[in-house]
């Protein structure tokens, strides 16, 4: 992204609280984007949301649903957030500089917990595809290498032996749309492919070190075939692989496959999901994944509708379905 874009996209922090953390997503990082009608997606990671939520008020009431403003402020802003939804407060269809923009607000405990448990899936899976970093106060950057290994671990244990880096990316980008409501009827069914293909050498440098790692331990191994990517579909790689997924994802698979004791040289015991072969593993791992993006889509739908006002949140889900329905066509 060059600087100048930054500035423009990191201009609109002037307008708002201060956050700990901001990052820039969506089509708005596409290399050929010159569309400036498209909206910017914003995620702000705050210490304290109700606190931020009060100051912003404040500043931008506008950016709120008016029955939100009225009937309890920033406490019920935060209160739908957090037990409607999955933490996070979106304002859509706000005007900045002449570009529409939406931005989601978190608590910064939150965020970090989804990257490193995936407890919710929702801003971990965000967190997996490429995005532009403004503001990152406390080294989420570097946090978010647990989350990036582990979904490349996902997408490994769902993909065949043979499959091109493409393919990867795409099973990498669909981890977050698995079980989403939305993907019925509000999405563009070819948005994977569309992301991919448009932001694939963001992806490449995005997953690089993560390949590497794969390498070293002959995970996964680079060819000169067309297919350029193989892996070792073996049991123990799969369990591997396993190993690697958070520990609430093995939790779910360990009361649908039982699990084993392990004990180390050193004494420590250790819990291993029982895996009969890769084929169960990948199934039941989706399994898991597909009722946690249902669960976390449909929170954050009624969330989102609420916090949006009834005219806002219609006229958004009319645009998403009007691109849904004409990618069917």
């Amino acid at each position: 992204m060059e600087s100048s874009e930054r500035e423009e996209l990191g201009s609109f922090l002037t307008a708002v609280p201060p956050v700990d953390f901001c990052c820039v997503y969506g089509s708005t990082l596409h290399p050929n984007n010159q569309d400036k009608s498209k909206m910017v997606d914003y995620i702000l990671g705050v210490s304290d949301p109700m606190q931020w939520h009060s100051q912003n008020l404040k500043m931008n009431s506008h950016h709120y649903a008016s029955w939100m403003v009225h009937l309890g402020g920033a406490r019920l802003i935060t209160e739908v957030a957090d037990k409607v939804g999955v933490g996070v407060h979106f304002n859509p269809f706000v005007t900045w500089n002449d570009r529409k923009l939406k931005y989601g607000v978190v608590r910064m405990n939150d965020l970090v917990q989804d990257i490193l448990d995936w407890n919710r899936f929702y801003l971990s899976g965000r967190l997996q595809k490429p995005l532009h970093l403004l503001v990152d106060n406390l080294d989420i950057e570097d946090v978010n290498s647990v989350n990036k290994r582990a979904a490349l671990s996902a997408a490994l244990l769902l993909l065949p032996s043979k499959f091109t880096e493409e393919d990867l990316y795409a099973k990498i980008c669909s981890l977050s749309y698995m079980g989403d409501l939305r993907m019925l009827f509000a999405e563009d069914t070819n948005k994977v492919n569309k992301i991919v293909k448009g932001q694939f050498d963001l992806f490449q440098s995005m997953y690089k070190p993560f390949l590497q790692e794969c390498e070293t331990k002959n995970i996964l191994r680079f060819s000169s075939a067309e297919t350029n990517l193989v892996q070792d579909s073996s049991l123990s790689s799969s369990r591997s692989l396993v190993s690697s997924l958070p520990a609430s994802v093995r939790s779910q698979m360990s009361k649908l496959l039982g699990e084993k004791k392990i004990l180390s040289e050193t004494g420590r015991v250790s819990r291993e999901v029982c895996i009969g072969s890769r084929e169960e593993a990948a199934k039941c791992m989706e399994k898991v994944m597909k009722r946690r993006v249902m669960v976390s889509s449909a929170r954050q739908a009624v969330s989102g509708f609420l916090a949006a006002g009834a005219i806002n949140a219609t006229v958004y889900l009319s645009q998403k379905m009007r691109k849904a329905w004409n990618s069917r066509s």
